[in-house]
């Protein structure tokens, strides 16, 4: 067993301090990674305090994790020491279920091993990327494409494929008008990667106040939903919406901005639950929908498209005892758009 450094939840109610966890010896498909950036996703803060269920403590999160393989075992043939890598939301699966076996392990029928909170192939719960080290078995590792900057790169795990995922699934790219609902960790993600598809995309947010931001980073159009006129403007308008709010929303609204057959698919992740009016979802025959992650293909895929594009999340880079101040912000929206952690202030 190796025993590294981590920054751990003690309860639901406790702020993160500074501990040392064991992570399991590499087996014979293992790669052991150093960790050297990891990315705070509001869900971290949703398990931790309990607000998706009850976890076991003391609990590392962090599922948005890039550093180097310092080793691998005996059967490993996908990585070797001194690969650039990355894991994102999970790190196995059953491999034996219908999903699985089609390539979408993300939604395995016995359930995905979480990154975090999980039970392990060991018994033991999964411990995330607030650390320094992290033992995964081979298929679950992604190779990071040199050109994305690696103190960027780690929100791509979880920010880039959650929003890659249904904007591929739901062919955003040319002739299609995409609205992306929130301004945030993942709709700014959701914004780069619609716009590189080449699709026309707008940005749907309270305020005006990140317009500057999201014209900048590919939006094409920027409305504010706090401002009613909004919704009639831009009724029976778009192909796509992408919802990338983790608060609870009159979703029936914006349900109405959908045109012919038209989609909205919810990313975010709302504690809440929300109430559909059928008869929006009669008219225009539109569509309401969920998405999780992505399989580690259409991850990889994922990792390789930022790379062609030139696109990296906006970050902000923190030292690890400021995890406590970052979760704070990220609940009062102070972050543009992403915070990472330099795991080497935790060595």
């Amino acid at each position: 067993m190796l025993t590294v450094n981590a920054y751990a939840a003690p309860s639901a109610t406790e702020p993160l301090v500074k501990t040392t966890i064991e992570r399991r010896d590499v087996g014979p498909k293992d790669v052991l990674i150093e960790i050297r950036y990891a990315g705070i996703c509001h869900s971290d803060i949703h398990t931790v305090r309990g607000e998706w269920g009850p976890i076991s403590y003391p609990q590392v999160v962090g599922h948005e994790i890039v550093g180097y393989v310092t080793e691998v075992g005996s059967e490993v043939s996908l990585h070797q020491v001194g690969d650039k890598v990355g894991v994102g939301c999970m790190v196995n699966s059953c491999r034996e279920c219908e999903n699985c076996l089609a390539g979408n392990e993300q939604y395995c029928l016995n359930g995905n091993t979480g990154t975090y909170a999980a039970v392990d192939v060991d018994g033991t719960i999964t411990q995330g990327g607030y650390s320094t080290h992290v033992v995964v078995v081979e298929d679950f590792v992604l190779k990071v494409p040199d050109s994305i900057p690696f103190e960027k790169a780690a929100p791509l795990l979880c920010a880039g494929i959650t929003t890659y995922s249904p904007l591929a699934h739901w062919n955003a790219g040319p002739g299609k008008k995409v609205a992306v609902v929130g301004m945030g960790g993942l709709g700014h993600m959701a914004v780069k990667i619609a716009h590189a598809m080449g699709a026309e995309v707008t940005v749907l947010s309270q305020s005006l106040s990140k317009q500057e931001d999201g014209l900048r980073l590919g939006a094409d159009h920027y409305y504010a939903t706090n401002d009613p006129a909004t919704f009639e403007t831009l009724a029976n308008s778009f192909d796509l919406i992408i919802n990338s709010v983790s608060a609870k929303i009159d979703i029936n609204a914006y349900l109405a901005l959908l045109r012919f057959e038209g989609t909205l698919v919810s990313v975010g992740a709302p504690p809440e639950p929300l109430p559909v009016q059928v008869f929006t979802l009669f008219n225009n025959r539109r569509s309401f929908a969920g998405s999780s992650i992505g399989s580690i293909r259409e991850t990889q895929e994922m990792l390789d498209f930022c790379a062609e594009h030139g696109i990296a999340p906006e970050t902000e880079l923190v030292a690890a005892d400021a995890i406590n101040e970052a979760y704070e912000r990220v609940l009062a929206s102070d972050v543009r758009y992403r915070f990472v952690i330099d795991i080497a202030t935790l060595a």
